[in-house]
């Protein structure tokens, strides 16, 4: 059985056009079934479907990762401040202010930010070669993506280093001496 696919160009309403196609088709040939009458829209839909799903997909697994990176930031600058409880408060019962302390964790995390914002940006220019026939709109190494993903990127860690940053400015010296 052979199978014929015609496309049509036709203004007003498509549910009309339809009825014409099957009965104009009925005329040459009563047992020729007519099925799959589509609108462009929605042929272009069924064709874009699967990308839409994985397009979908990889947005959630983003904002997983993304998600874990920044419990991830914040836990290790948690467990940094608390490693260094004894130090802040030797440093405020010297004199040290809440805000000598909070740009003392945010600079540290900052040095770690910038680090691992390095290492993610030569290691993503490494492996665009791998990913480059899968890109639509965009070139491998558009400057454009690699600047908004590293600049958010940048402030989710950033929020994630004041968070225990401010717990630290808000250590009580006495408590902190007497910690160990």
């Amino acid at each position: 059985m052979m199978q014929i696919n015609s496309v049509l160009r036709a203004p007003g309403d498509t549910t009309r056009l339809a009825t014409a196609i099957r009965g104009a088709v009925a005329k040459v040939d009563r047992n020729q079934p007519v099925f799959g009458i589509r609108t462009e829209e929605q042929f272009l839909d069924l064709q874009v479907q699967d990308s839409r799903y994985y397009m979908l997909l990889l947005a959630v697994f983003a904002g997983v990762a993304l998600t874990l990176a920044a419990v991830g930031i914040y836990g290790l600058m948690a467990y940094a401040v608390t490693q260094r409880t004894h130090e802040i408060g030797i440093r405020m019962a010297l004199g040290a202010t809440a805000g000598n302390v909070l740009r003392m964790v945010v600079r540290q995390g900052t040095w770690l930010i910038g680090g691992g914002l390095a290492l993610g940006v030569a290691a993503s220019f490494g492996l665009t070669r791998l990913l480059q026939n899968q890109l639509w709109g965009v070139t491998a190494t558009d400057a454009d993506t690699f600047i908004g993903v590293s600049a958010l990127l940048a402030a989710i860690a950033w929020v994630a280093c004041i968070v225990p940053g401010r717990r630290a400015a808000k250590v009580d010296p006495m408590v902190a001496l007497r910690h160990e």
